[in-house]
């Protein structure tokens, strides 16, 4: 599986782009896609978008004016999304209350957390 990250207009200082790699080789080892997958992290919102969206393999992440933490998690959402169509075969059914968005919820705050435990070295990065 092949990841692609775009960065476009989304105001991310640079220095925060080796903990960003970091994070998605984390999600790549917890939670191993099939096929391949494009990162996009985006300074505006696209259509309905509010943190983030996907299509099959095509993730974009809204980044104006939020958090490190708090972008790595709305990826870690999205990617969760990916996993459980590709390998739970759990498809995506309803956008508020369903079970695969409250799956999706639960599990990236949970990645995120962890992340978090494992990489105390990263702390100020993420909450800046």
């Amino acid at each position: 599986m092949k990841v692609t990250v775009q960065f476009i207009n989304c105001g991310i200082e640079k220095s925060k782009f080796p903990t960003i790699n970091t994070f998605i080789k984390y999600l790549q080892k917890h939670y191993p896609l099939k096929n391949d997958v494009k990162i996009f992290f985006v300074g505006k919102r696209f259509g309905k978008m509010t943190t983030a969206s996907r299509l099959p393999g095509d993730l974009r992440i809204f980044c104006k004016k939020r958090i490190l933490r708090d972008i790595l998690r709305s990826l870690s959402h999205e990617w969760f999304h990916e996993y459980e169509d590709l390998i739970l075969n759990i498809p995506h059914k309803q956008h508020v209350g369903g079970k695969n968005e409250n799956l999706a919820n639960a599990e990236s705050g949970k990645i995120i957390k962890k992340f978090e435990m494992e990489n105390p070295e990263l702390e100020k990065l993420l909450y800046n």
